[in-house]
């Protein structure tokens, strides 16, 4: 299936494979690559070294296009993106919109930039700052998330921008790619749906969790770190929303620390990312410190398997997956039912079937 975004960044299907933090690692990214889909390496969690160490493993289980999320707010984005041009990484992806200057030297060294927005003017100004192609996540979606619908987001963003737009948040087969299409997006982009694969490294018991998971128990959330974040209802989750001040500070400062042990980073350097992350917004202190160590609250769950202690980021989307194909399987899946759905759509007498203009023909 062509589209403009297979066309940019040189995969076969129009599917993004999202960068989840502690999730989307070598294994996984590599897998979705070799499937025929855009898969995105999440280094936010990484040091420097990591990060290039990872980004050569993928590179040494695939030949084919792959991407690395960045926080476009870090104190080392440059660092990254030097680790970036230097391996030869095709895409990167932000969570956070970057400057102007940042999207100008990842354009001139031949990268393909992606930044993930989830309103319409965000979308609007990273495109005027010449951002290649832009993620829509609707608050569907998993992680911190906004408030207004795929359904709505997307077709107001299509109509704002003259750059590929890929529709993210509530995405899981192929019937979502087919609609996506329709709304004028260029492809889809999937977190959840790949975090439950079998290339998944997130362990079994926690995996166990999310099928079981029905749409109720999916819920939004200010309490972890102020800002709206959309993630499985745990044990944490409750003891956050019920916790006072007081206790909830005790607690940011022991998860920053043992976050602080395994980054390296200065606990100065970790309240700057926390208040980088404000936007404005009232954060207590210890919203900032959990804001600066979110990433310590999510490896307690996705690498540890501990769902007691940690956050498990979740679409919507979660309540209606019900197994673990491998990222192969996922995305053959996706790509035959979106066939299908095509297929199934009635031509107007004498014109070609709805998927000729989409797919160029049916696959061989």
């Amino acid at each position: 299936m062509e589209t403009a975004l297979t066309r940019l960044v040189g995969v076969r299907y129009p599917v993004v494979q999202t960068g989840m933090g502690w999730v989307a690692g070598p294994r996984l990214v590599s897998a979705t690559a070799n499937a025929g889909a855009l898969g995105i390496l999440a280094s936010a969690t990484m040091t420097l070294d990591q990060l290039r160490d990872a980004v050569r493993e993928v590179k040494s289980r695939t030949d084919r296009p792959f991407g690395v999320n960045l926080r476009a707010d870090a104190g080392d984005a440059g660092d990254r993106v030097r680790i970036i041009v230097d391996e030869g990484v095709r895409v990167a992806s932000f969570a956070l919109a970057p400057s102007r200057e940042l999207i100008a030297g990842l354009k001139e060294a031949g990268v393909v930039v992606v930044p993930s927005v989830g309103a319409r003017r965000h979308a609007e100004k990273v495109a005027a700052w010449g951002a290649d192609a832009v993620i829509v996540q609707g608050g569907e979606g998993g992680g911190h998330t906004g408030e207004v619908a795929t359904s709505v987001l997307l077709p107001q963003v299509v109509d704002a921008v003259d750059i590929p737009v890929v529709a993210a948040g509530g995405f899981h087969d192929g019937r979502g790619l087919v609609a996506a299409l329709a709304y004028g997006a260029a492809g889809i982009a999937m977190g959840t749906r790949f975090l439950l694969t079998s290339d998944s490294t997130v362990p079994d018991a926690v995996k166990a969790r999310y099928l079981a998971a029905t749409v109720r128990d999916v819920t939004l959330t200010t309490a972890v770190d102020g800002l709206p974040h959309r993630m499985l209802r745990s044990e944490l989750v409750d003891a956050l929303e019920r916790a006072g001040r007081t206790r909830a500070f005790v607690r940011a400062v022991r998860h920053a620390a043992g976050f602080r042990r395994i980054s390296g980073l200065s606990w100065s350097r970790m309240i700057r990312d926390g208040l980088a992350m404000k936007h404005g917004r009232d954060l207590s202190w210890s919203q900032v410190l959990l804001a600066a160590n979110t990433p310590m609250l999510l490896k307690s769950s996705m690498v540890d398997g501990r769902t007691d202690l940690g956050v498990m980021a979740s679409g919507q989307v979660a309540g209606v997956i019900e197994d673990l194909p491998s990222c192969a399987e996922l995305v053959g899946r996706v790509m035959a039912e979106a066939q299908a759905a095509l297929g199934s759509l009635p031509a107007p007498e004498g014109t070609d079937p709805p998927w000729a203009e989409v797919r160029g023909g049916p696959p061989g």
